[in-house]
């Protein structure tokens, strides 16, 4: 990639319509006003950009950026600066150029297959939930195949505003095909790029960055993940497994029961690999925020290990269950940590919404609820199904509260009519809902590969081509051990839950007429 494409009129106008109602302190004119006249000031734009992309300049006028301290926690100590996160905001035109650029820089990488594929950050169709649901997945096939599994979540301190640009900009040459006036652009684009701070209307004095990716730009993130995505490679060499998401990285492995010191060898020479090759890229691996979690089914927990993980010069002892990306993860893989937070977190915020119920109108009701409480419940749903009946009736609970919430019903009401009306998915069916679109994300490609490669299509497999099954649109089902364990992969689960569809929902041409029926069929299912 030695030269940028030119940009079209259209081009911009796509990308500033595209751009959010939000905006920052030093733009000339406010978003809403660029987007209104939007036709009259785009070729001047366009003509601007142009010449930057041409040229390999970033114009100097997009790099400053100022930040906005806030605080991560209500309850953190406002005197202390560790208690602070640095909020960058850029100017709305500078986002808009790097967003054009991002597209250009994403075709390359994606045509030659360069992008890290267990990197889940800032990609399309990738997510968090998609990131652990592979995690999930292959511990929970681990654990049925009788083997015991360990996962060591990492962390790294001040991660994007450590990133050596010198390294980087050679990254890029070397590993990604970056060279010419593509190069001198984002050499441009990193260097003497200016911050200061403001804070209850008084501003300090600018400083230039001397390293670190710009924080709330758009090429920021991928510059990143481009930087670090040799960290995969190192952890399988390792005959380990990675994830990464962002500056998160997992690694996790199994083996058998008798083999579980190698293991811990193992994890251990990996993360001495891993801090050694962050030193050496002017990244720091922040020990105390790692942990290590030993995985195995309920009858096996007694095998699992107690002593510390040695990681460089520090021990890192087992816990009995880890938050990842949010989600929390049992020893036992029962989630019933994550199911505990969720409804804890879940009646917390409809306590507060009670409480000026009779101050907002029905509507506003309905969308606070939706917002603030169906969402936490909804979030991590995928790797929820099979769980225990008592844990489900549990996160029933917060949806029957919510509904009562929204019609002001009292508590011994029935409930039926009350999520009828609403057309709300009991949680069974929600769960079931959220894999199928997922498995339909998969059959057409807007999935991350790493969920794809698990499922295989009847019509696919070569000793199923003179069965009936291979003219359908079905999955083929792996077989498993363990009902409680190996039945809730991904794998195992997402095609009991696509072959149990009706064909004319399978079938459906497009993602929005397939949750359409697929929630028509599923709410007959929920209420008959």
């Amino acid at each position: 990639m030695s030269s940028f494409c030119a940009l079209s009129v259209d081009d911009v106008i796509d990308a500033i319509r595209k751009l959010p109602a939000k905006q920052c302190a030093t733009d000339p004119l406010p978003t809403h006003l660029l987007k209104d006249n939007v036709d009259v000031l785009a070729p001047f734009i366009t003509e601007l950009f142009n010449r930057s992309l041409s040229s390999g300049v970033f114009p100097t006028q997009f790099k400053a950026a100022y930040i906005t301290p806030l605080l991560k926690k209500p309850d953190l100590d406002p005197s202390d600066g560790k208690s602070y996160r640095p909020i960058s905001n850029l100017t709305v035109l500078s986002k808009v150029l790097e967003r054009l650029v991002a597209r250009q820089l994403i075709r390359h990488l994606s045509e030659w297959k360069l992008l890290p594929e267990l990197q889940s950050a800032y990609r399309a169709y990738h997510s968090t939930e998609t990131a652990v649901l592979r995690v999930v997945s292959d511990i929970l096939e681990a654990l049925d195949r009788g083997d015991l599994a360990a996962l060591t979540l990492l962390d790294l301190s001040a991660a994007f505003d450590s990133v050596d640009h010198i390294v980087l900009l050679r990254r890029l040459q070397s590993s990604y095909g970056i060279r010419s006036t593509v190069l001198d652009w984002f050499t441009s684009y990193l260097e003497q790029r200016v911050q200061y701070v403001r804070f209850r209307g008084r501003s300090s004095t600018p400083s230039t960055l001397l390293c670190g990716v710009p924080q709330g730009s758009v090429l920021g993130p991928i510059l990143f993940l481009l930087y670090t995505a040799d960290l995969i490679r190192l952890v399988e060499i390792r005959g380990l497994h990675p994830h990464l998401f962002a500056d998160d990285t997992q690694i996790y492995g199994s083996c058998r029961p008798e083999e579980t010191q190698t293991l811990m060898d193992r994890m251990s020479a990996c993360i001495s690999d891993v801090a050694e090759w962050m030193q050496s890229n002017r990244l720091q691996l922040n020990m105390t925020k790692t942990e290590l979690l030993w995985c195995a089914s309920s009858r096996q927990q007694h095998l699992t290990p107690n002593a510390p993980l040695r990681v460089c010069a520090d021990d890192v002892a087992p816990t009995k269950y880890v938050r990842d990306l949010g989600i929390y993860i049992d020893s036992d893989m029962s989630m019933k940590t994550h199911v505990s937070r969720t409804v804890s977190s879940c009646f917390a915020a409809l306590r507060h919404i009670r409480s000026i119920r009779r101050s907002v109108c029905q509507p506003v009701l309905l969308s606070l609820v939706t917002s603030l409480v169906l969402t936490r419940l909804d979030y991590g749903s995928v790797t929820l199904n099979g769980i225990t009946k008592r844990l489900m009736d549990r996160l029933q609970s917060v949806l029957n509260a919510a509904a009562r919430l929204v019609h002001n019903s009292r508590k011994y009401d029935r409930i039926s009519p009350l999520l009828r009306d609403l057309h709300w998915l009991r949680v069974p069916e929600r769960i079931k809902f959220r894999l199928a679109v997922l498995v339909f994300r998969c059959r057409n490609q807007t999935a991350p590969n790493y969920l794809t490669r698990d499922l295989q299509w009847a019509d696919t497999d070569d000793s199923r081509r003179r069965l009936r099954s291979a003219t359908t649109q079905k999955l083929l089902v792996r077989r498993t051990r363990l009902r409680t364990i190996g039945d809730r992969a991904f794998g195992a689960v997402a095609p009991r839950v696509w072959n149990d569809l009706p064909a004319d929902i399978v079938s459906a041409p497009s993602l929005a007429i397939f949750k359409r029926r697929l929630k028509t069929y599923l709410f007959g299912q929920s209420f008959g």
